[in-house]
């Protein structure tokens, strides 16, 4: 450890020599401190990062948890983490030491967020506060795993916001069929949506499909990735889940479409994309399609739920209707409840026939 000034520049330079995990020495160094003291404060932060010393800063263990998680993860995934972290946690927490963040300071924290209004006075959603704390909490939960870290202050505090913020809002058939007519003036606009609601697949599924994907004999569309938008550059990933890989079997109708959408597109290839827009192109299509049909305007991914609650009307079981969506059963189950019919009556006239009355 050494820290030294510069004489041409007058400032301090702080180097520190360690021992990686492979028993590899080496060196890093930062220039341009103001102090001495400054550059004896990162050395002192070098020295607890390496020993895994969690009388670190937040700062400095957000960084080791960077290096332990980004690379886990998916790209846009981890974009979205490093945006909460550096806009809603590292302004709150950066220069606290790990081991001495209280649950009083993550109560404060939490009414800092929570009594939040933007420049149209509108608060954070109780789902977006909910993200937030999840990730603040992700962050003591790793250094608890993997650093000895001896609570969770996170825990203590309680949590904030609520998984869900409002009641599940989609279109009937007959709604969307309305907003679907008002869309045949952009070719683009209505196959898309045409997608997105007879099978029912996710916004970044869509704008991922290339001719390839399709079997027209089967009548078949093969889900194996999607598009992200990220850092103005285009990226395709797996999809969401493991059970989002999966085949659907279109209508007849919506074979024909897409095969006459694909005739439109002229010198495309097997492997290149169907759909060049994105999602904000969607959005305000739907801000169009809606105001002009004289529907609710609804989400993109509210379109999914009226897929689902239309096969749920056709009297599909929750199973079936998973595999095709690409959820987990037990998700249709809880999320849709309220949709399925109810069996109580049938169940009982059974049980009474059952008891010989």
């Amino acid at each position: 450890m050494a820290v030294y000034k510069e004489e041409k520049t007058g400032t301090w330079r702080a180097a520190y020599r360690y021992t990686d995990w492979n028993g590899e020495r080496k060196q890093t160094q930062k220039r341009g401190f103001k102090t001495k003291r400054e550059a004896q404060a990162w050395e002192r932060e070098q020295v607890h990062k390496t020993s895994a010393d969690l009388d670190m800063n937040f700062k400095s263990f957000v960084e080791l948890y960077t290096v332990d998680m980004k690379t886990r993860l998916k790209e846009n995934t981890w974009a979205t983490k490093e945006h909460i972290i550096r806009t809603k946690l590292l302004p709150y927490f950066g220069k606290l030491k790990m081991c001495n963040i209280t649950a009083q300071q993550i109560i404060t924290w939490q009414n800092e967020m929570l009594n939040h209004k933007d420049e149209k006075g509108q608060p954070y959603s109780p789902v977006y506060l909910k993200t937030v704390h999840n990730q603040l909490s992700a962050i003591f939960n790793h250094a608890i795993r993997y650093y000895n870290l001896r609570d969770n202050p996170c825990k203590k505090a309680g949590s904030m916001g609520k998984k869900k913020n409002r009641e599940m809002m989609f279109w009937t058939k007959e709604q969307y069929l309305k907003f679907a007519e008002v869309m045949m003036d952009k070719p683009l606009s209505f196959y898309a949506f045409e997608m997105l609601y007879w099978c029912g697949i996710r916004e970044g599924e869509l704008l991922a499909l290339t001719p390839a994907d399709f079997d027209f004999e089967k009548r078949t569309v093969t889900i194996n990735k999607s598009y992200q938008r990220l850092n103005g550059q285009d990226l395709i990933t797996t999809p969401k889940t493991e059970k989002s890989n999966r085949v659907i079997t279109m209508p007849q109708f919506l074979a024909e479409e897409i095969q006459d959408y694909l005739k439109m597109l002229y010198g495309i290839g097997a492997d290149d994309r169907m759909f060049t827009v994105t999602k904000s192109y969607l959005h305000r299509e739907m801000d169009r399609g809606s105001k002009e049909a004289g529907v609710p305007r609804i989400r993109i991914h509210d379109i999914r739920h009226g897929a689902v609650s239309l096969l749920i009307d056709m009297g599909f079981s929750a199973t079936a209707i998973a595999d095709r969506v690409g959820h987990e059963s037990i998700d249709i189950t809880y999320n849709y409840a309220h949709l399925f019919p109810s069996k109580q009556t049938e169940m009982a006239d059974k049980l009474n026939m059952e008891r010989g009355n």
